[in-house]
């Protein structure tokens, strides 16, 4: 037998026909190794600008490193660096309602919550009040709150959340802008009401507990937090107890308005408060240097090489300064899970070689208000344009899940592409099944969005024992010491989360045409109006 001949012979065939690219193999030990890791004690909770976050920063830096990823930071490493300001108030606040002919002075926690300023070392703000619904001024959508009421110079008082029946997505945008309005209206500051839906989510008590923590903001060069609502010089949350004698008091019971809230499509209309308010409250501020880490794999195709699919997950929980006995939140779940997972389809896409190059990126100040994203979505790593994004955060890894429910599908060809990921992986897909929650704004994802870029957002579903499993875990673990290892972790989930997301970046990554909003979408028309679309499915 000529054994050289045979093994000259096998080379050749080896070089001349490319290998079939092997199905990726998602094991939950490695999920489960990643999250041991990230929510250990001796991460201290990975607050931003803490020295557990950078340890968490070079542990995902070196899985970066070892998957052969290039940096994409600025500096030619894998890390962009940014300053964050912690505001905190310094002493109590003070709110002083006047009306009826008296005032009446608030300033314990039970009443009232104010932010503390990023902008102001100090605030002292007194204006007239007005009453602006939900405080909704988008007449182009239907929604004109402001309609007859002049806010110039005053305060604006509206009610949290968005009427009943809106879609989730559109209603939670809307809300997250509600300051903006106000402040393009003319008015001095805001203070929220809850609604009784938003007072059963999230009573009185808890708003109070997670409360506690610093205002956070990215700093510019020019030494400024940066702000979307500069001009707005205080927001406060009146406990509803505390703001019924205010309505009352105009002659517009607020157990009216409410009841008017609570109805589908119920949009209480405003009015003059015929009261005044004066806010007044003085801030420590803080600043801390922190870093986003970025990495980018090149694309295998020229012709589309220079558009990138972005993957992100936040790195950072909330560190520790719980109240009881344990005082430390390790954030497990939140985002110890997304960022694991993250990892893990990193790893499997790196082996593909795609015809598009993709970003990595792993954030830091997401609980403080997507604080890295925003900085990153406005300060890009990358020599060329994310044309799409894929998002991880906080999938509940304790129950054999069966369905995902993709935020922000439906908006773009993405939706597609997720669709088919979830049948490949054998789940459906399902509709946003808490969209009181307004999911869609307060993630990462969003601030892409918000420049243009078509993102999703997975979470694990509700079908089966979901429901029970993702509600127990938000109502006894989130935002809480109790969610680290603890919790009885499924980690074959972790590994079906991981391939799921990995088909819809490969699929992203190799298509022909880049994602497209649809030519019906909300969020296409306000962030990307010049952009091509999409013929929407539904039409």
């Amino acid at each position: 037998m000529n054994v050289k001949l045979l093994l000259s012979t096998a080379l050749l065939v080896s070089v001349a026909v490319p290998a079939l690219a092997e199905e990726p193999v998602f094991t939950p030990e490695a999920v489960r190794a990643h999250v041991t890791f990230l929510a250990d004690d001796l991460l201290e909770g990975r607050d931003t600008g803490s020295k557990g976050y950078d340890i968490a920063a070079n542990y995902v830096a070196s899985q970066f490193i070892a998957m052969g990823l290039k940096p994409a930071g600025p500096d030619g490493s894998f890390f962009q660096k940014l300053t964050v300001r912690e505001a905190r108030l310094d002493g109590e606040p003070k709110l002083a309602l006047t009306f009826g002919g008296k005032e009446t002075v608030l300033s314990d926690t039970a009443q009232v919550l104010v932010r503390p300023s990023l902008s102001d070392k100090a605030v002292a703000t007194e204006a007239p009040l007005v009453f602006a619904g939900f405080g909704f001024d988008r007449p182009d959508l239907g929604f004109d709150d402001y309609k007859g009421l002049n806010v110039k110079g005053k305060i604006v008082v509206v009610l949290t959340g968005f009427p009943k029946g809106t879609p989730s997505e559109l209603g939670a945008h809307l809300n997250s802008e509600k300051a903006v309005m106000a402040m393009k209206r003319g008015a001095v500051a805001v203070i929220s009401v809850p609604t009784i839906e938003d007072t059963a989510r999230r009573p009185w008590a808890r708003r109070v507990e997670i409360s506690d923590g610093p205002a956070k903001g990215w700093v510019g060069t020019d030494g400024k937090a940066f702000s979307r609502t500069s001009a707005i010089r205080g927001s406060a949350t009146l406990n509803p107890d505390a703001a019924a004698p205010l309505f009352a008091a105009a002659g517009k019971p607020l157990a009216k308005i409410f009841a008017e809230a609570n109805k589908t499509g119920g949009r209480p209309k405003g009015f003059d408060l015929k009261a005044k308010a004066s806010l007044s409250f003085a801030n420590t501020w803080k600043d801390v240097v922190s870093e986003n880490v970025v990495a980018m794999l090149p694309g295998s195709d020229p012709k589309v090489a220079g558009e990138f699919v972005g993957m992100t997950a936040h790195l950072d929980h909330i560190g520790d300064h719980g109240k009881g006995e344990d005082k430390l939140f390790n954030g497990a779940m939140d985002n110890a899970s997304g960022v694991a997972t993250m990892l893990e389809v990193a790893r499997a896409v790196v082996q593909d070689k795609p015809r598009r190059s993709v970003m990595f990126a792993a954030l830091t100040g997401e609980e403080g208000g997507l604080i890295g994203s925003d900085y990153l979505a406005r300060n890009p790593v990358v020599k060329g344009e994310v044309v799409g994004l894929v998002n991880f955060d906080m999938p509940v890894l304790t129950y054999k899940f069966s369905d995902v429910v993709a935020f922000g599908a439906e908006n773009s060809t993405m939706g597609p592409v997720v669709a088919e990921a979830a049948r490949k992986a054998g789940i459906t897909l399902s509709p946003d099944p808490m969209p009181e929650e307004g999911l869609f704004t307060r993630s990462d994802h969003y601030r892409f969005v918000q420049q243009g870029v078509p993102a999703v957002f997975m979470m694990t579903g509700f079908a089966g024992p979901g429901e029970k499993a993702f509600r127990d875990f938000l109502k006894d673990h989130y935002h809480k010491p109790s969610d680290d290892m603890k919790l009885p972790f499924d980690w074959e989930a972790g590994a079906l989360f991981a391939k799921v997301n990995y088909y819809t970046v490969q699929a992203l990554a190799n298509a022909d045409e880049r994602p497209k909003w649809y030519a019906g979408s909300f969020f296409g028309k306000e962030f990307a109006a010049g952009a091509a679309k999409a013929a929407d499915p539904t039409k």
